[in-house]
C-alpha cells in the first residue's frame, strides 16, 4: 500500500523497493554499513550521525527515537544496538590480526614442544634397547666361558682364595654392572619363560621339600642369563612334580 505521494508506506510489501518521491525523483533503497568493527583494520569504528529525512516522519511510531546509525530504532527510545556494541568491545581485540597471529604462533610452539618431548622419550627408549641388545650379544659370546665357570664351581675346582675363583668373581661382577643376571637355581618354581626342562624326575627321586605344590627345579645343568627383560639363554634344568 502506498501514500498519495507514491512512496511505499513503512511495513508494506513494497518496502525497500525503488519508488517515486514527492518531486518525482526516483527514490531507491539506501544501504548503510553499520558494522562496529572495520573488516580491513580490525579497529572499532566511531559512529557517524545519520541525516534525518526531511518531512518524512509519518512512518515513525510515537515515542520512537532515531539512532543516527549506531543501532536499531525501538519503541520507547531504547537503543538495541548499544548492548551489541558493549558485547563487541571485548571481542575487538581478539579479532585483531596481531592477536590471531600470536595465537597461531603459540599453538605452533606448543605442538613443537610436544613433538620434541615425544622424540626425546622415543630416543631414550631406543637407546636403552640398543644397549640391551649389545650387552646380550657380548654375553652370548661369553656363554662357553660362563659354562666352564659354572662347571668348575659344581666340581669344587673354584675354592675360595684360589686365583681362578677371583678371576671368575670379577668377570661376573663386571657383567652384573651391565644388568646381566644369572637365572636358574635349585628350588626355583619352574618358569617356561626362563627355564628349559631337559629332564623330568619322579617326586620320590627328587626329594622335594614338604609343602611344595608346583613343578620345581631340582637340578641345574646350565645356568641361564638375561639382560633386563631380554633372555639371552634359558636355564637348562631338571624338574620334578610334587607327589
Amino acid at each position: 500500500m502506498t501514500d498519495t505521494h507514491g512512496t511505499p508506506s513503512e511495513g508494506g510489501p513494497d518496502e525497500g523497493r525503488q519508488g517515486e518521491g514527492r518531486d518525482g525523483e526516483k527514490v531507491g533503497p539506501v544501504i548503510r554499513d553499520k558494522r562496529r568493527i572495520d573488516p580491513e583494520t580490525g579497529e572499532r569504528r566511531q559512529p557517524e550521525p545519520e541525516a534525518a529525512p526531511a518531512d518524512d516522519t509519518d512512518g515513525v511510531a510515537d515515542g520512537a527515537v532515531a539512532d543516527g546509525g549506531s543501532g536499531d530504532v525501538t519503541a520507547g527510545g531504547e537503543m538495541a544496538g548499544d548492548t551489541a556494541a558493549d558485547d563487541l568491545t571485548g571481542v575487538a581485540d581478539d579479532l585483531h590480526p596481531d592477536s590471531l597471529l600470536a595465537a597461531e604462533r603459540l599453538e605452533e610452539m606448543r605442538r613443537m614442544q610436544a613433538e620434541f618431548v615425544n622424540f626425546r622419550n622415543r630416543t631414550q627408549r631406543e637407546r636403552e634397547l640398543d644397549k640391551g641388545r649389545a650387552t646380550g650379544a657380548v654375553v652370548e659370546s661369553l656363554l662357553p666361558v660362563l659354562d666352564d665357570i659354572h662347571s668348575a664351581r659344581e666340581h669344587g675346582d673354584l675354592t675360595e682364595g684360589s686365583p681362578f675363583a677371583a678371576i671368575a668373581d670379577k668377570l661376573e661382577q663386571a657383567l652384573g654392572r651391565f644388568g646381566v643376571e644369572r637365572v636358574g637355581a635349585v628350588g626355583d618354581v619352574f618358569d617356561p619363560n626362563v627355564h628349559e626342562a631337559l629332564m623330568h624326575l619322579p617326586a620320590e627321586q627328587a626329594q622335594l621339600p614338604e609343602g611344595t605344590t608346583e613343578m620345581t627345579v631340582v637340578q641345574v645343568m646350565q645356568p641361564g642369563f638375561k639382560v633386563g627383560d631380554q633372555v639371552v639363554r634359558a636355564a637348562r634344568v631338571a624338574v620334578a612334580d610334587p607327589g
